[in-house]
């Protein structure tokens, strides 16, 4: 779900005796607080507690872990800790401890602004901030600085920009305290679901499950025509289940298939695109999304269930282009699937395997029948994870495989803490300036009422911000700032939401910054430009689908059945066509008219079908695309012999 730390491990520090125990045991801490807290253990035992004082505790061990384990700059050494960054971590453990020892309070007395509530709330801004740049980098830090500096100084600027400013001591205490500042709906969704989501892989991999998934994507896709990336697709969608990181996809998975497609004769670009897309398709695939859809959940005020169920068919189309043009690629070029020998037997995958489909199936039933809180679906299953992995002896794992498990969940959420709460600041600063309530109308304005106009410059806002920042950061400020106005316009609260998430998402293989393409292109050899290029064409139904559900929202399952029937069997046609085009291959190379055909008939297909009137496109697309297979299927047949000859003679 975090991409930002998993993509940069020289960040860390290697530390040895002392520091290191004192780490482990920090980021031990945060995974099992994390974990009772999503259990709703405090319930049990009635046990009154502000849910800001937990949020404040988790900070202050994430805080206090950022400072030990990551270095302030690249280049510096990482044996030791330096003195400065023990006291900074000191000073993280100090603004969490005083909120969560007297927040109780401080609750009844929220308006007074007191000298230490200032002063602590500076303090934690600061730390906040620097915490972020370590694991982030410095373009969120930079945003975070220059919103509350516009807080601050916003009376000065003209316009639609003006407003009235804040004391630097409101705005202090108001992000420190407020249930909208860093302590607000970020953090709380990050350290109440998001930990027991990244806790549930790390269970799966401590007991084999990784290897599970590895090989039943092998038997299911490995012995056709592209084969290893057929694999890349099923494998990293059945991880995205489980982990929603773009990132810890290629790591995990692009180690294993990436060589193996270029062994089969994929070019290294196109085996690096693959992997890219593939992965990137973890964060919008239920069960497990990324964190941003857990997000949804709380801004909505829905089940997480239904953000899941709403998710499936466009995340279905993501993979269908995907794996159409792998397909066709793989039949251009006169790629073969794998050997039998290196395909495992059904048999004896099932046989180990089947206990991992238990608390698979138990976190698909509590999310989305008995509509439980996400955290605590999560939970039940890492439980599960472990009791069924203690079944055999070849997946039972040992206490220091189970520990290892919590240490890496908490390595894990060190950048999801930092960055939820310095969103948080964000949204609290943008609130308190009053600024959320002027950029809708702003972007209404200038869309002039337009529907499409407005998700056109959405969508680019999305790919824009989504250069330097994570997909998190992205959806959460969109939300803020254009969910509002894309709602006022008639866009379904779901529907827009998930537009934001899809466009936030589908920056991180949109070139120049996209860390995925970036590691798969690494892990390939291959030129980072050129794979992501092919990353984009890949992923093309990803640039389409959101805009379709925006203006049609029976393919999100909003509408009666009649209409969700007919949007999901145009769009699975459309979207097939569209791969074809974009892969210049049907049963033959295509021409460039041919492609535009096929791109026609698609557009047709996918366009919103809102009234009977329009079902005249839709079977105008289809007449067209079966014009044109035929036409290819039999000009096939006719050139085949031709070719052969051809060969022939040559040999």
């Amino acid at each position: 779900m975090s991409d930002e730390l998993a993509a940069s491990p020289g960040r860390f520090r290697a530390l040895t005796g002392s520091p290191a125990s004192i780490l482990r045991a920090l980021l031990i801490s945060l995974s099992v607080l994390g974990s009772i807290w999503a259990l709703e253990v405090h319930n049990y035992f009635e046990i009154a507690f502000f849910k800001q004082q937990y949020l404040a505790l988790f900070l202050a061990l994430a805080l206090g872990s950022v400072f030990i384990a990551v270095k302030a700059y690249p280049k510096q050494p990482g044996d030791s800790v330096p003195w400065y960054d023990w006291l900074l971590a000191l000073g993280g453990f100090a603004v969490g401890l005083y909120v969560t020892i007297l927040y109780p309070t401080i609750a009844y007395r929220l308006g007074i602004l007191s000298p230490d509530r200032w002063i602590f709330g500076g303090l934690a801004l600061i730390l906040i901030v620097e915490a972020t740049r370590r694991v982030a980098g410095g373009t969120l830090a930079w945003l975070a600085l220059g919103v509350i500096l516009y807080t601050r100084f916003a009376e000065w600027l003209p316009g639609i920009f003006y407003a009235k400013s804040a004391s630097w001591a409101r705005i202090a205490s108001y992000l420190y305290l407020d249930s909208n500042g860093m302590l607000g709906l970020p953090i709380d969704v990050a350290a109440g679901v998001v930990v027991a989501f990244i806790l549930f892989g790390q269970a799966l991999y401590a007991v084999g499950g990784d290897k599970f998934l590895t090989d039943l994507a092998l038997i299911a896709t490995g012995r056709y025509r592209g084969g290893p990336a057929k694999v890349s697709v099923v494998s990293s969608a059945l991880f995205g289940t489980v982990s929603g990181s773009a990132v810890a996809n290629v790591v995990v998975d692009g180690a294993i298939t990436i060589p193996l497609m270029k062994r089969t004769g994929f070019p290294a670009h196109m085996a690096a695109a693959i992997e890219a897309v593939a992965s990137n398709g973890g964060q919008i695939t239920p069960p497990v999304m990324g964190a941003a859809a857990f997000l949804m959940a709380e801004f909505l005020n829905i089940p997480y269930g239904q953000i899941a169920l709403a998710a499936a068919i466009p995340a279905a189309l993501y993979y269908l282009a995907l794996f159409t043009q792998i397909d066709l690629e793989a039949a251009k070029r006169g790629l073969l699937g794998l050997p039998v020998e290196q395909i495992p037997k059904f048999r004896n995958v099932i046989r180990l395997g089947w206990v991992f489909l238990i608390p698979l199936s138990i976190l698909v039933y509590t999310l989305m029948i008995e509509n439980w809180e996400a955290g605590k679906s999560g939970m039940f299953a890492v439980i599960a994870v472990f009791i069924v992995g203690a079944i055999q002896k070849e997946t039972r794992p040992s206490f220091e495989k189970i520990v290892n498990a919590f240490e890496e969940t908490g390595k894990i959420l060190l950048d999801i803490a930092v960055i939820t709460a310095l969103a948080g600041i964000v949204i609290g600063a943008l609130h308190l300036s009053g600024f959320t309530f002027k950029i809708s109308l702003l972007l209404v304005t200038l869309s002039g009422n337009n529907v499409f106009l407005l998700l056109l410059i959405t969508a680019l806002g999305c790919l824009f911000l989504g250069l330097p920042l994570p997909t998190t950061v992205v959806y959460i400020t969109l939300a803020v700032l254009a969910a509002p106005a894309l709602v006022q316009l008639g866009i379904p609260p779901l529907a827009a939401h998930l537009f934001l998430f899809y466009f936030g998402m589908v920056s991180l293989i949109t070139p120049p910054d996209c860390l995925p393409v970036y590691i798969a292109a690494s892990i390939a050899r291959a030129d980072f430009w050129q794979t992501g290029w092919t990353a984009m064409r890949l992923g093309i139904a990803a640039y389409i689908v959101p805009f379709i559900f925006a203006l049609h929202p029976p393919l999100i399952f909003m509408g009666t059945a009649k209409e969700i029937l007919v949007a999901i069997v145009t769009a699975i046609v459309g979207v097939v066509l569209l791969a074809a085009g974009c892969a210049g291959y049907l049963f033959r190379p295509l021409s460039w008219t041919k492609r535009g055909l096929l791109w026609l008939a698609a557009l047709m297909l996918l366009l919103p079908a809102w009234s009977d009137a329009w079902l005249i496109a839709d079977f105008a697309g289809f007449v067209l695309a079966g014009a044109v297979v035929a036409w290819e299927w039999n000009r096939r047949t006719i050139t085949n012999p031709v070719i052969a000859r051809v060969d022939t003679h040559r040999a």
